[in-house]
């Protein structure tokens, strides 16, 4: 007997045992499976070389290179290479796929010739966002993708049917329950947009109109969404003291409307309900054990950023629009119980100390400060404050209402992933939310490897493979052959966030190179203003 073997390319070892008889016919097969099965020579438009390479699966870290040709990626780790019209030298750098912002308000930015680049997230890695989140934005799928294909984007953008603004198409701003007809015109809308290639449906239910659908009439929309295999993503009922109550109306709604779940901005806030983002969470693992599909995504800082509408005012308020709600301002007994509420909420806020203006068209002077800094230079109250913003247009604010520590856990778990709830932004006066400016690199660089709260390897997967795979997105989020070039080259020494709450137009440090589609974003630490970025749709969307 004799032994022959030959190395496959997927390192697979295939062994012969042969009769001298046979000899000549057998190693004749052996070698023509060796040459049918070995690895050719690559031919590559850029060859990114000696990385530290992320699958984003979850894998340690490895050294190897990867090649990318055209849009996709033909290479990744040890391999051949014929030709590469351009080879960059990445020792000490860590490859990984781009990074998917599942929860972003993007919706009427990314369509802007101004801030259509989507500069602020690109500088953090990002090469996907996904716009509809919280129940707002565009309804008609065509017409919005079309947008951005037209003139192209920075990154590429999936989107979400929004219930919120697909309600008030139907309802407009009405605080009741739809009657049967119009349900079926949102369930006919909500099909017409699962075949045009939404990745699934949002809720807003702290916002109007979106907060005035109740639980069965949600269930109908996400039946038709679960027909199409989208997923059901919320900005949940109340992320205050009824936390837990409106993490298990979400899942009630995933399951009844056959849809896999996902919670946006996973938090616990306000200081009387620290503490409960654990309970929420065994509530979510129980479900997902029972076989649902839940997941969540977090931004990784302590304060969240809305409107002061929709933090201190009563949702019932705000029916009908602005108008109504200075009638009610007006009237002396719907007045008395607005007041009433907004005191309370502002005094569970430290008195307005928690919460800061970050926009305010008619009091631009109030940018930057608290309700409680603002009452006491102006020899009035918060509670004046707010209501004195209120009626003369509003304002966007922050509100520090997380604890670190509940931060800290969330992050942790396997099924959260990471994203900002930001938007696309020029420098200007206002001051925003850090998050839109520094979320990702945050979480790599301060909480993984400054304070190893968790390994490299996992954020990495937060950032990639998890949300794609929440979205269902095949070729995107992994570093993988065939897999499309949405790839990140950073330092991890120095990628860090520089975005704070005082300064936050300032762009992440330590980025080296972005590849969208292929094409580069960024080079050496500097955005080129690329268009790459697509409209995504939903596999299998027409």
């Amino acid at each position: 007997m004799q032994r022959a073997e030959c190395q496959l390319k997927n390192k697979t070892t295939v062994h012969f045992s042969v009769r001298w008889p046979l000899t000549f016919a057998l190693f004749t097969l052996h070698f023509a499976l060796c040459s049918a099965f070995a690895a050719d020579p690559i031919e590559a438009d850029i060859l990114l070389k000696g990385g530290i390479l992320f699958d984003g699966a979850g894998s340690d870290g490895k050294i190897g290179d990867v090649a990318i040709k055209g849009d996709r990626i033909v290479g990744v780790g040890k391999f051949e290479v014929k030709s590469a019209k351009w080879e960059i030298d990445c020792t000490n750098l860590v490859i990984c796929p781009g990074f998917i912002d599942l929860h972003n308000h993007s919706d009427s930015q990314i369509v802007s010739p101004k801030t259509r680049a989507n500069v602020n997230f690109v500088m953090q890695g990002c090469t996907t966002i996904v716009t509809g989140n919280c129940g707002s934005g565009p309804v008609d799928c065509v017409e919005y993708l079309a947008k951005i294909d037209s003139a192209g984007a920075g990154t590429n953008v999936a989107h979400l049917l929004p219930q919120g603004s697909l309600r008030g198409k139907v309802l407009g701003s009405a605080q009741r329950k739809g009657t049967e007809d119009e349900i079926k015109q949102m369930r006919d809308l909500a099909d017409k947009a699962m075949r045009d290639g939404a990745f699934g449906m949002s809720t807003g239910l702290i916002y109007v109109p979106s907060s005035y659908a109740d639980t069965a009439e949600l269930i109908e929309i996400a039946k038709v969404v679960g027909k199409y295999g989208g997923i059901y993503a919320s900005h949940i009922r109340g992320e205050g003291k009824n936390l837990l109550d409106s993490v298990s109306e979400a899942i009630q709604i995933g399951r009844d409307g056959g849809c896999p779940i996902h919670v946006s901005h996973f938090k616990a806030s306000g200081q009387e309900s620290w503490g409960l983002i654990r309970p929420a969470a065994k509530l979510i693992e129980e479900a997902r054990k029972s076989g649902l599909k839940v997941t969540a995504d977090q931004y990784p800082y302590i304060a969240s950023s809305t409107s002061l509408d929709a933090t201190v005012l009563p949702t019932w308020s705000l029916a009908g629009g602005r108008e109504k709600l200075l009638e009610r301002l007006k009237d002396k007994e719907q007045s008395a119980r607005i007041i009433t509420f907004v005191g309370d909420r502002i005094e569970k806020a430290d008195d307005g100390e928690r919460i800061r203006i970050t926009s305010c068209a008619k009091h631009p002077k109030y940018v930057g400060r608290s309700l409680a800094d603002i009452a006491t230079s102006e020899k009035s109250t918060p509670l004046e404050v707010a209501l004195k913003i209120t009626r003369d247009g509003g304002a966007g604010i922050v509100n520090f209402g997380m604890s670190e520590e509940d931060v800290r856990y969330a992050m942790t778990l396997p099924w959260v992933a990471t994203a900002s709830d930001g938007r696309a932004y020029l420098p200007s006066a206002d001051k925003p939310h850090p998050r839109s400016y520094g979320t990702f690199p945050r979480k790599i660089g301060e909480y993984s490897v400054k304070e190893n709260i968790l390994p490299l390897a996992a954020v990495i997967r937060s950032c990639t493979s998890l949300p794609a795979d929440i979205l269902g997105l095949p070729d995107r989020g992994r570093l993988a052959v065939d897999h499309f070039a949405d790839v990140v080259i950073f330092d991890p020494k120095t990628f860090r966030d520089r975005a704070t709450f005082d300064n936050p137009h300032q762009y992440a440090t330590g980025l080296r190179y972005l590849f969208v589609n292929g094409e580069l974003a960024v080079k050496e630490g500097e955005a080129t203003g690329a268009l790459a970025g697509r409209a995504l749709k939903r596999p299998n969307g027409k």
